[in-house]
This record gives structure tokens, C-alpha cells and sequence, in this order.
């Protein structure tokens, strides 16, 4: 019996994975679950499942927390040090689905108690990425990407050797403006960039794919999880989203992966490594689709991908800036504090502020100079004469 632990349970991500659990339910043993403010479904699925331990980011949640479970005999607990103890319980395959860069400690922490770590926080990766790998090697962790575009690549690369790669192309969906002129992007609100046209995801990462920044993020998650050079690396826009990756082969080759836009493909994968099972997701019925389209990212409508490269060419703390700035832009505009544009705008901003001479790309990464520039990478996104107004 797999012994497991789910971080970010709660989620779209965590809950397809608990899916997957739930059909071959005698095949594992749930160590650990963890939340946010969603305590109702974090309680029903420790309850169900037997968790030891279900854990909310959120202290004042404890007592609802506490509540929901009593008589189950599943421990509650909250807060981040919480969340660092139950990263730091034996298990043999950890889900690491929180989103943002508060799954980054948790990751670490699993990393040093854990056998497998699926991930699915592609902020870890973007914001330390090389102390992540690092960490992974010196405890034999494996990670295993959970993002369909890195899963998609990972599985192209089986049996291939990574001299032989030319190219990586990374597919994008568009989100839902990806046909608006840049004048109409100007007045996009938060209930439209919350609907996608092809997948089922959380509010942030909807908005951050209808932004591009999600695939930004993913540009520079894959140079950090596969070692490629940014030129190697290409995005091309797929609304259909049945293609998720192709890697490009020295030869001319071009090797894609092709499913239906459903995340338990990427998961189960990861669940199952080095095994393929059966997955209760869609078989493509390729006559019915009819035909692939592609087309070429516009980086004037969508400045994320260009930041991105920048970010890359940097190095160093770049990334923990670039995402900072992000996630607190986002935070801005679910706040209708500022418009969909202006999220773009203020990433620049601090990012330009804090690579101007002060060595980003120098300082050394550890978990405490990574938060020390989230920290003020956040408090610069606030105040910015953008966020201000």
C-alpha cells in the first residue's frame, strides 16, 4: 500500500487527483491532506479517505477545521509550520498542488521525507528552481512534472537522449482574448477572464492563462525542470488544447503529445510512473475534431512571454521577483483594483526596479533570500503608481 500526501487538496489539481485515488482507493493509504478557507470539502475528504493528518494554511479556520473532523479520528491542524510538519510525515508519493509561491516550502520540506514529488506548483520551479533539483539529488527524490505541457515533454523524452533535442514547444490555448485587438483587452473584467474555452481550472490560474502569464511561468519551469536553453524553447498558441507539447529532434522530427484537455491525464501519469494505466478520461476521436490549429503568441497583446525570457536571461532571483510581482498584480485585479492590463504593467515596473543594478542574478538562492525578494517584490507591486491609482 502507497503511503500519499496531497498539498493543495482542495484545489482543481488536488481534487483530480483524489479521483484517481478514489477508483483504486484499496491501493493506498492518505497520509496527509491540506487547504485553504474550503474546510467542508478538506473534512469530507479526510473523513473519506482516512487521512492521519488534514491541515489548513489558515489559523483562524482551526476551529471549523477541529469541528468538521470531530469523532473521525483524522488530526486537524493549521497554519504554516503545520503545513511544514505534515511535509515532513513519511510518504512515498507527495502531490505538491499548492498554488503560488506558498507551495515552495512545503515542496522543499517533502522533498527531505518523500520518495516521488509530483508537481503541479510550477512557482517552485520558477522562483528556485535550481535549490529544488538541487535538494531533489541530495535526498534521491524524484520529481515528476504534473503540468500537462511538462508531463507531455517528459513523456516525449522517454527513451531519447537530451543532446539529441533541438526544440521544445510549449502549446497555449489563447485563453478567451486571444483574438481581441490590444485596445479591447483594456476592458476586459473579472468575470470574463475567469470563463476558459478548454479547461476546468481555479480562478488564478484561469486568469493568469487568459494573461499568458501562466505560460509564462511554464517558459521558464521548463528550462529549470529540463535544463533547455530559452532559445530552445518555443510557445505556439492551440486553442484547441489536444496537442500540450512537441519536442523537435535534431533530425527534423517532431514528436507531439496529444489528449484531451483533462488534467488526470498528467496526473495519473505521475501517480503511475513508471507504469501507464488506465485513466477514466476522454479518447480524442481525431476525425471528429477535423483539423489542428496553430498560430504564433502576439507578445505585443500578451508582454508576459517577453518578461518571461527576460526573466531567464537574468537568472538568480528573477524568477521569485517575476512571480511575485505577479501573484500580487493578480491579487490587484481580483480586487478590481486595477484592469487586466495594468497586471502586465506593474510586473515590468518591479521587475526593472529590482534588476537595476542590484544583482539579482548574482545573489545566491536559498529559501530565505527567495522570500526575502518575494516579500518586498510584493510590496513593491503595491505600490507602484499603477496599483495606487
Amino acid at each position: 500500500m502507497r503511503r500519499i500526501s496531497i498539498f493543495g487538496s482542495t484545489g482543481s489539481i488536488g481534487q483530480s487527483t483524489l479521483d484517481l485515488i478514489r477508483r483504486d482507493r484499496e491501493a493506498y493509504r492518505v497520509v496527509a491532506l491540506t487547504g485553504g478557507r474550503n474546510i467542508a470539502r478538506l473534512a469530507r475528504d479526510a473523513r473519506d479517505l482516512g487521512a492521519d493528518v488534514a491541515v489548513t494554511a489558515h489559523e483562524d479556520c482551526l476551529p471549523d477545521l477541529r469541528e468538521a473532523l470531530a469523532g473521525s479520528g483524522v488530526q486537524a491542524a493549521a497554519g504554516p509550520h503545520a503545513l511544514l510538519e505534515a511535509a515532513e510525515r513519511e510518504a512515498d508519493w507527495i502531490m505538491s498542488a499548492i498554488v503560488g509561491a506558498a507551495g515552495l516550502a512545503p515542496g522543499l520540506h517533502a522533498l527531505r521525507h518523500g520518495t516521488t514529488l509530483a508537481l503541479a506548483n510550477k512557482e517552485s520551479l520558477v522562483t528556485a528552481g535550481p535549490l529544488l533539483m538541487s535538494e531533489a539529488r541530495s535526498h534521491g527524490t524524484r520529481v515528476l512534472p504534473v503540468d500537462s505541457e511538462h508531463s507531455a515533454v517528459f513523456q516525449a523524452l522517454v527513451g531519447e537522449e537530451r543532446g539529441e533535442v533541438e526544440r521544445v514547444i510549449l502549446t497555449a490555448s489563447g485563453g478567451p482574448f486571444r483574438d481581441w485587438p490590444r485596445e479591447r483587452l483594456g476592458t476586459v473584467t473579472l468575470e470574463q477572464a475567469c470563463r476558459h474555452p478548454s479547461w476546468d481550472m481555479g480562478q488564478r490560474i484561469t486568469i493568469d492563462s487568459a494573461s499568458m502569464f501562466n505560460k509564462a511561468l511554464e517558459l521558464i519551469e521548463t528550462r529549470e525542470y529540463f535544463g533547455f536553453t530559452p532559445a530552445q524553447i518555443e510557445v505556439i498558441v492551440h486553442p484547441g488544447s489536444y496537442v500540450h507539447a512537441l519536442v523537435g529532434f535534431r533530425d527534423g522530427a517532431l514528436m507531439a503529445h496529444l489528449g484531451a484537455p483533462d488534467m488526470r491525464h498528467a496526473i495519473g501519469y505521475a501517480l503511475h510512473w513508471p507504469e501507464r494505466r488506465a485513466l477514466p478520461v476522454e479518447r480524442l476521436d481525431l476525425a471528429r475534431i477535423g483539423r489542428l490549429r496553430f498560430e504564433a503568441p502576439d507578445e505585443t497583446r500578451f508582454p508576459a512571454l517577453r518578461l518571461a525570457r527576460e526573466v531567464m536571461e537574468i537568472g538568480g532571483l528573477a524568477g521569485a521577483v517575476f512571480n511575485a510581482a505577479k501573484e500580487a498584480a493578480l491579487d490587484l485585479f481580483i480586487a478590481r483594483q486595477i484592469g487586466f492590463l495594468d497586471m502586465a504593467r506593474i510586473v515590468e515596473a518591479v521587475l526593472g526596479e529590482m534588476s537595476a543594478g542590484t544583482g539579482l542574478g548574482r545573489e545566491a538562492l536559498s529559501l530565505e533570500t527567495v522570500l526575502a525578494a518575494d516579500r518586498e517584490a510584493r510590496a513593491r507591486a503595491h505600490a507602484t503608481p499603477i496599483a495606487a491609482q
